[in-house]
């Protein structure tokens, strides 16, 4: 719904900004927490910040940058958010190695957390949105909005991620293989540091072979990275698991919305980015909850 209210006022930054102020300003109450009904609120804060901001996030970098150079531009920003998920957990790691795992130092760790976030929230304000280059018309909503291909492209996410589960469920996975927490974070790093890396080059190589191609070949890598973690009992294969899953990552994810944005016009380009995000995350969430009771039942 907010990427279909960005096309409609023709706005992209004030999404962002209060997206992004919304999660970054719940991560520091989360310090206060006494039980587990505050903590929940604020990760709704934290989740309902991202689903406000995504999509005209996203429209505006496709707004600032030619089709030629969509898959590029969309790889840097996923190589720069998933750095970010590199250096997170890792800091964590060491403050909590310094400070303990008592309840005070988590607290520390939330309102250490809000600092980055503050930073990038201001950084915003100097973002300029770029004007429409056509006569803007106002989107209607629904369905009918896109062509033919976007909506061929959007059915086959639709079946690709209910079948999607969550990565926690990797985690789990690896746990049942004799890894240690510690050494599950750490391949889990792993991954976000491949992800981070390959992002760029894939996004490049799309704008180069084709987003739709590059997309798909990064499917066929997440099959054979889900018959691997089902197939391969040895701990030793984690590493590699973890690593190639981050491949699949760097080649689905902005390389995914580079090519959403180039099916439709600018005046719509929100609507269908928030469409996109919206199939991944219902059918993610549909596939967690049957992986869920199959992992519970078996």
């Amino acid at each position: 719904f907010s990427g279909w209210w960005s096309d409609r006022t023709g706005r992209r930054k004030p999404f962002v900004i209060g997206g992004y102020g919304l999660s970054a300003f719940s991560k520091p109450l989360l310090a206060l927490a006494a039980g587990w009904p505050f903590v929940l609120l604020m990760r709704l804060a934290d989740r309902s910040g991202k689903g406000l901001r995504s999509a005209a996030r996203d429209a505006l970098i496709a707004d600032y940058t030619g089709e030629k150079d969509r898959g590029k531009a969309f790889g840097l920003h996923r190589a720069m958010d998933s750095m970010g998920a590199v250096l997170g957990p890792l800091l964590a790691l060491w403050f909590m190695s310094h400070y303990g795992e008592s309840p005070e130092a988590y607290r520390k760790v939330f309102l250490w957390a809000f600092l980055p976030a503050a930073l990038g929230v201001m950084l915003l304000f100097i973002v300029k949105e770029r004007p429409f280059s056509a006569k803007f018309k106002k989107p209607s909503f629904g369905w009918g909005i896109f062509n033919k291909d976007l909506k061929v492209f959007l059915l086959v996410n639709l079946v690709f991620y209910l079948g999607n589960s969550s990565d926690a469920f990797l985690i789990l996975r690896a746990k049942d293989m004799g890894l240690s927490m510690v050494t599950v974070i750490l391949a889990y790093v792993l991954y976000n540091l491949v992800y981070s890396l390959a992002s760029l080059p894939a996004g490049i190589l799309a704008d180069r072979l084709g987003k739709r191609r590059v997309f798909f070949i990064g499917l066929l890598v997440f099959s054979a990275v889900y018959f691997g973690f089902a197939l391969l009992g040895d701990p030793k294969w984690i590493w590699m698991l973890f690593a190639v899953y981050g491949l699949y990552t760097a080649m689905t994810d902005g390389v995914g919305k580079a090519y959403v944005s180039v099916l439709v016009g600018e005046s719509h380009r929100a609507t269908a980015l928030g469409a996109y995000n919206m199939i991944a995350g219902l059918a993610g969430f549909l596939a967690s909850l049957a992986a869920g009771l199959l992992w519970t039942a078996l």
